[in-house]
């Protein structure tokens, strides 16, 4: 397959992603009810083209676990409204080569989320990303989403060309997890993060070691939706 073939291919999958009944542009509702919630209830209530799953996070004021419901619509307002994920053109020279350094397992680094009023959330960075972007040397965080790194980025395009709060990269690596070794950091495949679809969602926000003072002309841009619908109002 050519890579402008994968490139149109991952496009596609990702489009197909966001607009799936439990996909980014499906959530319609996250709701902390403290104490675990009656799914049975919940899913009762539910319209016939919704699901509810349940989903926990840590209290910022306590530390301890709290729960809820998030309330996914196959028939929401954005799926319907949702025209297209805009992006720019394959750029063969945003496919970097860096390296991966672990560290120790305990290792956290506090990312602030978009809801959370400034507070901030320790994640787990199993190790350093370095890498060399236009001439100069930058040691980034990623944060382990499954196995796989995650890296929260911003760049100059942010507001103006991209999404405003950031955007999310998966970095390929061939090395056993956890072990040091190369990594790919192929910026053709920079994604509008959850939260550029629902304001359901709290995402991560970049920490300063992942601000590049430059813009990123690769990836997604921003989503597009038809007569004006905005997430933020829905």
């Amino acid at each position: 397959m050519s890579t402008s073939d994968a490139h149109a291919r991952w496009q596609a999958e990702r489009r197909q992603a966001v607009t799936a009944p439990t996909g980014n542009l499906a959530l319609i509702e996250t709701r902390w009810t403290g104490a675990p919630a009656d799914l049975d209830a919940a899913r009762a209530a539910a319209p016939d083209t919704a699901r509810v799953t349940p989903i926990e996070r840590t209290d910022l004021a306590t530390g301890d676990t709290q729960h809820g419901l998030r309330v996914w619509d196959a028939a929401s307002p954005a799926i319907g409204s949702f025209d297209r994920i805009d992006t720019y053109s394959y750029d063969p020279a945003w496919v970097l080569t860096g390296r991966f350094v672990p560290v120790a397992e305990d290792r956290t680094v506090p990312f602030e989320h978009i809801r959370d009023n400034g507070g901030t959330r320790e994640l787990v960075v199993p190790g350093d990303i370095l890498v060399t972007v236009a001439g100069r040397d930058y040691t980034l965080a990623a944060f382990d989403d499954g196995g796989t790194l995650l890296l929260v980025f911003a760049d100059e395009t942010n507001g103006s060309e991209t999404y405003g709060a950031g955007r999310f990269l998966y970095v390929h690596r061939d090395a056993a997890h956890g072990e040091a070794g190369e990594v790919e950091l192929d910026f053709n495949r920079a994604f509008v993060p959850p939260c550029g679809f629902s304001a359901q969602y709290n995402c991560p926000l970049p920490p300063a070691s992942n601000r590049f003072p430059l813009p990123i002309r690769a990836g997604e841009k921003t989503v597009v939706f038809r007569d004006g619908f905005d997430i933020y109002a829905a």
